[in-house]
């Protein structure tokens, strides 16, 4: 450490976070929302409620670390086209950690594979389900980080950058439910190195910067590095409501259609071609627009575009949930689908 040196304490330079805004619009919807969207609404206000309660419980103890460090919050970067987010940026003395925060339930299990699996329990059943991986999750997160912070380099200085990235620029999850259990007895050793609790996150650090090689950075290059990341954060425009907006605004009562068409070539709606070729169409277009398939059309809707068979879009307004700008959007699709069958 430098002689001039006086950072004693951990420095909070952002602490707001788009999550919070995330649940106020969550919150809006759900008071518009009809029921067919109210309950997806209410599980994702539940998930975002989630995540801000394991940020703050990590925030937490970043403040009460008592060591030299600047800490980022919610940052957003952008880079040839691709975007992310970051939950947490902390810049100490050697090492500079991309935390991923993690507040989940249930058990967490690592293969030896490194998979990751689930196991919530019902009561006396016990439900298991593989999860995304939040190494890999964060490693993308690194590896835009990297390029972001590579473009800014010289020739002979992105050379040591490269060498020295993987010794400097940490990546760690961090688990902020302490009623979970996590099992990493057969968890490959650079996963298990990657995982901390929050309430071991401290002495993480603290391990991490005692191991650590690297000289030590002065106050003033911390203060640089961190600032070089929150004048690179952009403010994140996601519309997160956006995939309820239609719905909640669509939603009307119609008088469906009497006496709906008959399938007599198929055992079921289901086995026809025509269901088939919808959902597939219905697949590919939640795809393009990164929404939920069923905020395009639902299971029932499905099924009674195939009942009523509309040949006009004035037909297709017929069906529940099918107004005007959803009609504008997708009808002449599924009016040229239908026409093939």
């Amino acid at each position: 450490m430098g002689l001039f040196d006086k950072l004693r304490e951990p420095v909070v330079l952002k602490e707001d976070s788009s999550a919070k805004k995330q649940l106020e619009q969550l919150d809006f919807y759900s008071k518009l929302a009809p029921e067919s969207v109210k309950e997806q609404i209410e599980q994702d206000k539940k998930l975002v409620y989630y995540g801000i309660k394991g940020e703050e419980a990590l925030m937490f103890e970043l403040k009460n670390s008592h060591m030299p460090m600047y800490i980022l919050h919610d940052i957003f970067f952008e880079e040839n086209g691709l975007t992310t987010q970051i939950d947490y940026i902390v810049i100490t003395r050697k090492v500079i950690l991309i935390i991923e925060c993690k507040n989940l339930y249930g058990n967490i299990t690592v293969n030896n594979q490194g998979d990751f699996t689930r196991t919530i329990q019902f009561g006396k059943r016990y439900h298991k389900e593989g999860i995304y991986s939040p190494i890999t999750q964060n490693q993308r997160h690194l590896d835009m980080l990297k390029e972001k912070r590579r473009n800014t380099k010289g020739l002979l200085t992105k050379a040591i950058f490269e060498h020295y990235f993987d010794d400097t620029y940490k990546s760690v999850v961090v688990l902020a439910n302490p009623k979970t259990i996590i099992d990493m007895k057969y968890a490959p050793k650079d996963i298990k190195s990657k995982i901390v609790k929050v309430d071991g996150l401290n002495s993480y650090i603290k391990r991490l910067n005692d191991e650590s090689r690297n000289e030590n950075m002065s106050d003033k290059q911390m203060k640089e590095l961190a600032d070089f990341f929150l004048q690179s954060s952009i403010p994140n425009t996601t519309d997160y409501t956006a995939k309820y907006q239609l719905e909640v605004n669509e939603e009307k009562t119609v008088t469906v259609k009497e006496e709906p068409i008959q399938n007599t070539y198929f055992d079921s709606i289901e086995n026809s071609p025509v269901y088939k070729a919808l959902k597939d169409y219905r697949y590919k277009q939640s795809v393009k627009e990164k929404i939920k398939p069923y905020f395009i059309f639902n299971n029932a809707q499905l099924e009674e575009i195939i009942k009523t068979n509309p040949q006009t879009l004035e037909e297709l307004k017929s069906i529940k949930g099918f107004g005007d700008a959803k009609c504008l959007k997708y009808g002449k699709d599924i009016l040229m689908i239908l026409g093939d069958y």
